[in-house]
């Protein structure tokens, strides 16, 4: 791996996005951020943490909202005054992501991490899908739910998901150009996709150095 590697995994809900990010990096000996990154963007930005979690990964909200949630961010930078709190929270994320990939060989899952850093010629941005059937599975299995609860679980966060990544980066989630790789999870099991990435990141950088 290159003295500095970054893999950002965008991931329809029950394909096992996480668990792949997670044992990705565990493999790699690097650490992953999913919901770490909200923390970090907080401590950097000045904004109350409380904010990020009500936000992550969510389409924009309600004028009103907004201006309800603006009396507990004080304390944030000037940089971030006289923006509706959802776009405060947006680009303290990004801003946090591309600190981050710049410091550090890690990886980030979700949160448009590929769109933040995709002049970053050390991120390699993954798409990690899988059948309906075998994610309804898995998440009847993980939130003990009947097939019913777990297909509408499901329908409700991928489309939560899309809404926030169309609407604040200039690509379409989902769609393979946006990515370097896209894979299958529920073909190639969470073992068989981590194996393929790492092979991927291995071509690439052997690749680069010709």
């Amino acid at each position: 791996m290159d003295e500095r590697t970054v893999i950002t995994i965008g991931r329809e809900f029950g394909s096992g996005g996480h668990e792949i990010g997670q044992k990705l990096a565990e493999r790699l000996g690097i650490k992953c951020y999913d919901k770490e990154l909200l923390e970090l963007a907080a401590k950097e930005s000045g904004l109350c943490q409380e904010l990020f979690a009500s936000q992550d990964e969510k389409p924009t909200n309600s004028f009103l909202y907004s201006l309800v949630m603006d009396t507990y961010s004080l304390g944030y930078s000037n940089s971030y005054v006289d923006m509706p709190i959802n776009h405060k929270v947006f680009l303290a994320q990004f801003d946090a992501i591309k600190k981050l990939a710049q410091k550090e060989s890690c990886v980030i899952v979700g949160r448009c991490a590929d769109y933040a850093l995709e002049d970053d010629p050390f991120a390699v941005s993954v798409w990690i899908k899988a059948s309906l059937d075998k994610r309804v599975d898995r998440i009847k299995k993980m939130y003990d739910l009947s097939e019913s609860k777990a297909t509408d679980l499901i329908q409700k966060t991928d489309k939560r998901r899309a809404s926030y990544y169309n609407y604040y980066s200039s690509k379409k989630w989902g769609e393979a150009k946006s990515y370097d790789l896209c894979l299958d999870s529920g073909e190639l099991g969470i073992d068989g996709s981590i194996e393929l990435i790492l092979k991927y990141i291995e071509l690439k950088e052997k690749n680069l150095a010709k």
